[in-house]
């Protein structure tokens, strides 16, 4: 019987260590996950403020900003 209860001791000892380990590598994930987060956070508030910039640069006449033609700008070596 004490054979039984040590074999018994062992596999949940087994058991409990790999779950401390699964647990271990859940926490690293996780902390790489939030990492990610908060720079793509970053980069949306970055992006955010660059349209915001941009929308700055249309004229307000209502007006279409005026597109540059094909031909408008021909390298020198024409």
């Amino acid at each position: 019987m004490e054979n039984n209860a040590t074999r018994h001791t062992d596999s949940t000892d087994q058991r409990l260590t790999d779950l401390e380990i699964k647990s271990s590598f859940t926490e690293d994930t996780l902390e790489q996950l939030n990492q990610v987060v908060i720079r793509q956070q970053h980069e949306i508030e970055w992006l955010l403020r660059e349209v915001k910039q941009l929308r700055l640069q249309i004229p307000h006449d209502g007006a279409a900003p005026r597109l540059a033609a094909a031909g408008d700008d021909l390298p020198p070596h024409y």
